[in-house]
């Protein structure tokens, strides 16, 4: 019986505690959804085990495929610069797939309304409340378009109306966009931080929320986001399998 390729899911990292925290209770769910895959976290600055640490170690254990999982919710920089780059300097025994990044998908809208609901509101609330879409922000076209794009596919779920925001890079600015709502008539606001854990652009989305109704907690550990963790690692190496017969 063939061995599984090591889950290894990479994060940016932070000078705040809470980052490292919020990622290994992420890394924790994933665990006990699949109790049967190793699952490591490396970080690519910040915080320890570093990525390329743990990509050693795990050659010096004897372990030839890992799968590389960016903990991102879009192809900006990070996946198509940063994490390359560390994945080629691992050591030559190791056989690494890096995933594709986390983001769109439905489960990480289903997500964002579970965020929603915790912070207060029903799914009778929907029609009559604008909801900020509040990311990081990049620089990079692409990701700022899969941005709208969420956006725009939320509001055809049922929501009185929904509008990007960016908390670096880009704009609109989340007070922005919370004052826009505001100007449509929507009878509540509510942000959704559209990122998976605390930290100082976070901070950030949360200070412009201070005209909103409802303020979200970020993603963090929730069941939709271990879930997609899990389809992007069986995404990755299932060629690999096939070609093998398995």
């Amino acid at each position: 019986m063939r061995t599984k390729p090591v889950l290894l899911v990479i994060a940016h990292g932070s000078r705040d505690p809470r980052h490292a925290a919020t990622v290994h209770a992420l890394v924790e769910r994933v665990r006990s959804l699949r109790p049967g895959l190793r699952v490591e976290t490396g970080f690519l600055d910040f915080n320890i085990p570093s990525v390329s640490g743990v990509l050693e170690s795990l050659a010096a254990e004897g372990v030839r495929d890992v799968v590389a999982q960016p903990l991102l919710l879009t192809r900006a920089f990070h996946a198509k610069a940063d994490i390359p780059a560390v994945l080629r300097e691992a050591p030559a025994r190791l056989r690494i797939r890096q995933a594709d990044v986390l983001g769109p998908s439905p489960l990480l809208l289903s997500a964002l309304e579970r965020r929603l609901y915790e912070a207060g509101l029903t799914p009778a609330d929907k029609s009559s409340t604008g909801v900020v879409l509040a990311s990081a922000g990049s620089s990079d076209p692409e990701a700022i378009a899969v941005i709208a794009d969420i956006a725009r596919e939320w509001w055809h779920t049922g929501w009185c109306a929904v509008r990007p925001a960016f908390a670096s890079a880009s704009l609109p600015r989340t007070e922005d966009a919370v004052r826009e709502l505001r100007g449509l008539g929507c009878e509540r606001i509510a942000v959704a931080p559209y990122v998976l854990a605390p930290g100082f652009l976070p901070d950030r989305i949360a200070r412009g929320a201070a005209g909103a109704d409802v303020l979200a907690e970020v993603l963090g550990p929730a069941p939709e986001v271990a879930r997609l963790l899990l389809q992007r690692y069986d995404a990755a190496h299932r060629p690999a399998l096939e070609a093998l017969g398995a």
